[in-house]
C-alpha cells in the first residue's frame, strides 16, 4: 500500500472554510484526525439561523446516509449470533412481501444491488413534500409493488428503500426497534453517546442543529424530513463522535475480523464489475490514494466521513446547509494535508465536446439529455443532472465526487450533436438514439389517465394555464407537478422541491403507455386508462 507523505497545517485547513466562518449563517463542522489523534476539531456559522448559537464539534446534526454502515453492522452482528445469514433470502425473515421482493438476499440490499422498487424514491417523486409518511407506511409498499428496478445482482442502483427492508429485518428478528439495537450494539459499545437514530424531526432533541435551504431570494429556511428515515439515513451525531467511530474502525472491537472484511469488500455485479461499493461503505481512490467512505445528504444538510487508510488519516464533517457541500470540502482537506497526491486530471490536448440533445433507449425506456451549463457539460441521466469530461479516449464520465456512479457515454457521429449515445451502466451497455425535437404542440396526445399495474400509481396529464400538468395519487395522497417537453414523446417532470433539480422523465413508447425512470427507479411501466377530450 502507498504511504502518502502528510504534511498538516491548521492554517491552510482554516482556509478552506474561510468563507463559512461568520455569525449570520448555518455552516460546517469539521473534525481531522491523524492515527487517531484528533489535531483540528472546529465549527463554523450557526446551528440554526433564528438562534444565536453556533455550531461546535459536538453539536448534533443529521448525518443522513452514513447511517448506512451502521445499520449494516447491526445486522452483521446478528450474523455473528447465527440469528441471521448474510446470504439470506428476505422472504424468509419478511414473508409478508410481494414474491418479487423474497428472493432478494440482505447481502443484496446492503450492497445496493438487490434491484428493487425504491418506496423512498417513488413516494419522493409522486407524492412529495407536504405529507410525513412512517417507515411501517414505506414497508407496506413492499406487500404491494409488483415489478423490480432490475434483476438481483444485475445492476447498482443506490437504494434507500432496500435499509428500509434491513431496518424491518433487524427489527424482526430481534423484537426490538432499530433505536435500541443500534444504541445497545453498536453506538454505546463505541462510545458514541451522542449519536441515536430520529426518524423524524417531530421530536425535539439537546444541542441539535437545524436543517437549512434557501428560497427564490437566496434566503435561509428551515427544512425538516418529510418521509421518515430509519436505518437508511435517521442518525443524529456529531464530528467528535465521527472521528471516535473513525479511530475505532482502525481496530474494531465491534464486529468480528470477518465481519469488517464484509463490510469494506466492494460487491460484483453479474457481469463481473466491481461495485466499489462494500456493505455501507465505499471503497475509492482520490488522486491515487485509496479513501474508505460514506457521504449522506438531504434537505438542508450533508455529512462526509473518509478514511485514509496509508496515511493514518481520518476526516469527518457535517453541514447543516444544503449549498455547502461535505464531499468537495474534504477532498480539499486532502489536497491540503497531502503534497504527494497525483496531479489533478486534465484534458488540455483537446477542447471538451459540448454535444446537446435527447437520447431514449428504445429497449429500456431510459434518456439521456445532454447539454452545456456554465461552459461545463452535462449529462441528465434519467432526470439527474450532474457534470461529465471526456476521459483519454473521448468517452464521458462523471468526475470526481461524482465517479461512484460508474456510468460513461460514447458519442457516436457529430460529436456536437450525435446520432446516438452508447451508454455503460457498471458495464451493462444500453444504446439510445437521438429523439426528434419536440412539436410546437405537444401535449393533447399525451393527456389522459394513466396506471401503474406495478405499483397502483395512479396519474392524470391535463393543460392548465401554465402548460401541461401531472397529478399523482398514491396510497398516501396526492401531488401536483410540471412537465416540460424535452423531446417528441419524452417529459420532465418537475421536482418535488421547487430548489432542486428537476425529477423523472416520462418517456412515450407510443400514445397508450410511457416509462417513468428517476435516479432510483428505472422503466416503471404506465398504461393509458382513459382519454381526456
Amino acid at each position: 500500500m502507498r504511504s502518502p507523505a502528510l504534511d498538516f497545517d491548521a492554517a491552510r485547513v482554516d482556509a478552506i472554510f474561510k468563507d463559512l466562518d461568520t455569525c449570520h449563517a448555518p455552516g460546517i463542522a469539521v473534525g481531522i484526525a491523524i492515527k487517531g489523534q484528533p489535531l483540528y476539531r472546529k465549527a463554523f456559522g450557526l446551528a440554526c439561523m433564528d438562534s444565536p448559537a453556533l455550531l461546535r464539534t459536538n453539536t448534533r446534526m443529521r448525518i443522513a446516509s452514513t447511517t448506512k454502515h451502521f445499520t449494516c453492522l447491526a445486522l452483521l452482528l446478528l450474523c455473528e449470533k447465527g440469528n441471521a445469514e448474510v446470504d439470506g433470502t428476505l422472504g424468509h425473515y419478511l414473508p409478508e412481501l410481494h414474491p418479487v421482493a423474497r428472493e432478494v438476499t440482505l447481502r443484496q440490499l446492503m450492497s445496493n444491488t438487490g434491484g428493487l422498487r425504491d418506496a423512498h424514491d417513488l413516494m419522493w417523486q409522486f407524492l412529495g413534500r407536504d405529507a410525513t409518511l412512517s417507515s411501517e407506511e414505506l414497508l407496506s409498499l413492499y406487500r404491494d409493488i409488483a415489478d423490480v428496478n432490475e434483476a438481483p445482482g444485475r445492476a447498482w442502483i443506490y437504494s434507500n428503500g432496500g435499509f428500509l427492508l434491513l431496518t424491518a429485518v433487524i427489527e424482526r428478528i430481534t423484537g426490538r426497534s432499530l433505536e435500541t439495537v443500534l444504541r445497545e450494539s453498536v453506538l454505546n459499545p463505541a462510545g458514541l453517546y451522542d449519536t441515536s437514530l430520529s426518524r423524524d424531526d417531530a421530536r425535539f432533541a439537546m444541542d441539535r442543529a437545524a436543517l437549512h435551504m434557501t428560497d427564490a431570494t437566496s434566503k435561509f429556511r428551515r427544512s425538516f424530513l418529510d418521509l421518515a428515515l430509519a436505518g437508511e439515513g435517521g442518525l443524529l451525531s456529531t464530528v467528535d463522535d465521527l472521528l471516535r467511530w473513525l479511530t475505532h474502525m482502525n481496530e474494531p472491537v465491534i464486529g468480528t475480523r470477518e465481519t469488517w472484511s464484509m463490510l469494506l469488500t466492494p460487491q460484483a455485479l453479474r457481469n463481473g464489475i466491481s461495485t466499489s461499493y462494500g456493505l455501507g461503505l465505499v471503497r475509492g481512490r482520490y488522486r491515487g490514494i485509496e479513501t474508505i467512505s460514506h457521504a449522506g445528504g438531504l434537505l438542508g444538510g450533508n455529512c462526509q466521513m473518509l478514511k485514509v487508510p496509508a496515511a493514518g488519516l481520518d476526516v469527518a464533517v457535517i453541514s447543516n446547509r444544503h449549498d455547502v457541500l461535505g464531499m468537495l470540502r474534504v477532498n480539499q482537506i486532502l489536497d491540503a494535508c497531502l503534497p504527494d497526491l497525483d496531479p489533478v486530471p486534465t484534458n488540455d490536448t483537446a477542447a471538451p465536446p459540448r454535444a446537446s440533445g435527447v437520447y431514449c433507449s428504445p429497449t429500456t425506456g431510459r434518456t439521456v439529455r445532454l447539454f452545456v451549463r456554465d461552459g461545463q457539460q452535462m449529462a441528465a441521466l434519467d432526470g439527474s443532472e450532474i457534470p461529465v469530461v471526456p476521459d483519454d479516449e473521448g468517452v464521458l464520465v462523471p468526475p470526481g465526487i461524482f465517479d461512484l456512479w460508474k456510468y460513461s457515454l460514447t458519442l457516436d457521429g457529430d460529436p456536437w450533436q450525435p446520432t446516438s449515445v452508447r451508454l455503460s451502466d457498471f458495464g451493462n451497455e444500453d444504446e439510445l438514439l437521438l429523439a426528434k425535437p419536440a412539436p410546437e404542440s405537444p401535449g393533447t396526445a399525451v393527456e389522459g389517465d394513466y396506471t401503474s399495474d406495478a405499483t397502483g400509481i395512479e396519474i392524470t396529464i391535463f393543460a392548465s394555464a401554465d402548460g401541461l400538468e401531472l397529478t399523482s395519487k398514491t396510497p398516501f395522497g396526492s401531488a401536483r407537478r410540471q412537465l416540460k417537453c424535452l423531446a417528441e414523446g419524452v417529459w420532465q417532470m418537475g421536482a418535488p422541491d421547487m430548489l432542486l433539480p428537476a425529477g423523472g422523465i416520462l418517456s412515450f413508447r407510443d400514445s397508450d403507455t410511457f416509462d417513468f425512470s428517476s435516479v432510483a427507479t428505472r422503466s416503471l411501466h404506465f398504461r393509458r386508462s382513459a382519454c381526456r377530450h
